[in-house]
């Protein structure tokens, strides 16, 4: 019978290579999501099961996820609170209880998936609790083994990763958030083989390993080195200064508290200028695994149209839904303040007589509903097909009343068309992973 493994966060960047992998091998996999159903359609081949660290905060929450389990891989971390995310349940509260439930059902295995730079110097509730959780995996009785990898890169990109794709798509320059820090990229695939390796028999046990590939790089070398992969024109990388940077750190802090993950938070600055390089020797002397280069890495999965795409919408995709937002509520208010005159003539137009300014008000009132609307995480797709829809039958409803408006050489009707393109934009390109 095939040994079963529980992968925790197995619908998450990491995560999902490992539990693959872990299958490749020969596990059979139990898969933990904090939503299941929505990770079995990417990978139905795996057994899904709900894992969120959230519930599972006591001992025996964990009975039922660890029935006939004869090991655990750790793969949920978040890098800044905010939304859902929550650093002490993630990385202290959840492994703490993980790790009762594991001592007292006598699981005796567990990989323990942490990062370089997971440590209190590091000046971030990142780098404090990822460095509890790892004290209390430390401190167990378990069959332990902690990976801590440095920046890790694959095919797919989420975070951190999917910036630097960004950044090094930039037209005519390269942004460089500082630029000198220095990271060992390691490979999706090297990192797999290394959880693989720490659960073969007579793997190391209460060890503590880097996984950190075989070169020093500067974040620079790594964006001239994708940007390269991507098959873009050489580019100057231009190191851009705290000033102006930490606008856009303020921005994704607060995005983050509203639910938007972004990977420019200044908890991930803060962890990259603390130093994410990592020992590149220990762990492969230990687990057998030979890393390989980022530029062997590039060379083995060539960039794709697709690659670009994404790398050329990353940035983009922001300023579209800030800007989409801005023109519904800005139209709303408009239409309430120093517009209402002009909006009530147009409608005494039509023919909407004394209904006119019930309808202004309305439209008023939803243009501003919808904007704010579009801004909340969860509800973004769904409000900008809203959004498309309701401005379909606005222009129906406006070609009847007022058709010789389409000849305007102002073009009122027509305006709405590229902002009807726009909200399309944002629903489809609405996925995370």
């Amino acid at each position: 019978m095939a040994p079963r493994v529980l992968v925790l966060g197995a619908n998450g960047f990491i995560g999902a290579h490992v539990a693959a992998a872990l299958a490749e091998a020969g596990w059979t996999v139990r898969a933990g999501a904090r939503d299941p159903r929505a990770a079995a359609r990417r990978a139905p081949g795996l057994a899904w099961v709900n894992a969120d660290f959230a519930d599972l905060l006591h001992a025996d929450d964990w009975a039922p996820l660890l029935d006939g389990i004869d090991a655990v891989v750790n793969c949920i971390g978040v890098l800044q609170d905010g939304g859902r995310d929550s650093t002490a349940i993630a990385h202290v509260s959840g492994p703490r209880a993980l790790i009762a439930a594991c001592e007292a059902l006598d699981v005796r295995r567990v990989v323990h998936l942490s990062a370089v730079g997971a440590e209190a110097e590091a000046g971030t509730s990142y780098g404090r609790s990822k460095a509890q959780g790892e004290g209390l995996f430390e401190a167990s009785s378990l069959d332990w083994l902690i990976l801590r990898p440095s920046l890790v890169v694959a095919r797919p990109v989420f975070g951190g990763t999917g910036l630097i794709r960004a950044l090094a798509a930039f037209p005519g320059f390269i942004p460089a958030p500082g630029g000198g820090q220095r990271f060992r990229p390691v490979a999706m695939d090297d990192l797999c083989a290394a959880v693989v390796a720490g659960l073969a028999p007579g793997a190391p046990v209460r060890r503590k390993l880097d996984v950190a590939g075989p070169q020093s790089l500067t974040l620079a070398e790594i964006l001239v080195a994708y940007r390269g992969w991507l098959g873009l024109k050489p580019a100057p990388v231009v190191a851009l200064p705290d000033v102006l940077t930490a606008p856009a750190i303020a921005l994704g802090d607060l995005a983050g508290w509203l639910g938007w993950s972004s990977p420019l938070r200044s908890a991930s600055i803060r962890q990259m200028n603390y130093g994410v390089e990592g020992d590149p020797d220990r762990w492969v002397a230990e687990l057998g695994v030979r890393p390989r280069s980022l530029a062997a890495h590039l060379t083995r999965t060539p960039a794709s149209v697709q690659d670009v795409w994404h790398a050329r919408l990353w940035c983009v995709r922001p300023v579209a839904i800030v800007t989409l937002s801005l023109f519904w509520i800005l139209t709303g208010l408009i239409s309430f303040g120093p517009g209402r005159e002009a909006a009530l003539a147009v409608l005494a137009e039509g023919g909407y007589g004394a209904s006119a300014p019930v309808v202004a008000g309305f439209g008023a009132l939803l243009d501003v509903v919808l904007g704010l609307a579009l801004l909340v995480r969860p509800w973004t797709a769904r409000v900008a097909m809203l959004m498309a829809l309701g401005t379909v039958g606005y222009l129906v409803a406006a070609s009847i009343s007022l058709p010789h408006y389409w000849l305007d050489p102002l073009g009122p009707w027509l305006k709405v068309l590229p902002m009807m393109a726009l909200c399309l934009f944002v629903a489809a390109t609405d996925e995370r992973r």
